[in-house]
């Protein structure tokens, strides 16, 4: 069982266009798995919009590989970051090989705190770390998408972009993200992105995946894809058609 995914989805593809090999790793979200690894899903009401279904999502096979991912985890943590540090060195060889810079997204479909992880890192001839997956690879750059807006002092290779959601009760967070600058990720219903929302810039965050090449205080403006082309909860942005003149 394979952890990372690697070319396996269009929108990392584009990476390679810009030079980048991405590694992503996709979960079984909210509660799937046994116990609850996206702790602003209800308030952000995304669990009906959840990507989750989205591409290869949709195929029973896929989902269960990311349900088995998401049981090891929670069973045995230490088994589950060791098998993601052999996989991360095993990208980061191929993408040396092939002239391209290893980035890895550990979030692809979940919103837990890497950062706060500590693992025993099982070194040759018995000898054991304990580190986090950031310390391990202080030279490669690691990306999420997250909705918690209070995630503070993160490692120099960990860039997060904060997940706008349109509900009512996720204002406060909304708030948050914006009065500390981060980058905001909003998904609208379509491709007809405005110019501008709560006065920031939008900018085509479907052009790729790589969140952390673009500025603070933007909005990468995404389009409803799988359920959320659906959604009824508020989560996704309504936006209005531009008439033809």
């Amino acid at each position: 069982m394979k952890l990372l995914s690697i070319n396996h989805d269009t929108k990392t593809i584009k990476g390679l266009e810009k030079g980048y090999l991405t590694g992503i790793m996709y979960l079984a979200p909210y509660t799937l798995g046994g116990k609850n690894i996206c702790p602003f899903a209800k308030a952000a009401g995304c669990i009906d919009a959840c990507l989750y279904t989205a591409g290869r999502g949709i195929f029973n096979n896929v989902q269960n590989a990311r349900l088995n991912r998401t049981k090891l985890f929670h069973r045995d943590i230490n088994a589950f970051m060791n098998q993601l540090a052999i996989e991360i060195q095993a990208l980061e060889k191929t993408a040396i090989k092939k002239g391209l810079i290893p980035v890895i997204r550990l979030n692809g479909t979940s919103d837990i705190e890497y950062e706060n992880i500590r693992f025993n890192y099982e070194f040759i001839h018995n000898k054991i770390r304990s580190v986090t997956i950031f310390e391990l690879f202080p030279d490669i750059q690691f990306y999420d998408y997250t909705k918690n807006p209070n995630r503070d002092n993160l490692p120099k290779n960990y860039d997060l972009t904060f997940s706008y959601s349109n509900k009512p009760e996720f204002k406060k967070f909304n708030e948050i993200a914006i009065k500390k600058s981060m980058r905001l990720a909003a998904v609208f219903s379509d491709q007809n992105l405005p110019a501008y929302f709560m006065g920031l810039p939008v900018l085509n965050g479907d052009e790729s995946d790589l969140t952390f090449l673009a500025p603070k205080n933007t909005i990468l403006g995404l389009y409803a894809k799988g359920k959320a082309k659906k959604d009824v909860s508020g989560f996704i942005i309504k936006t209005i058609p531009i008439l033809a003149i």
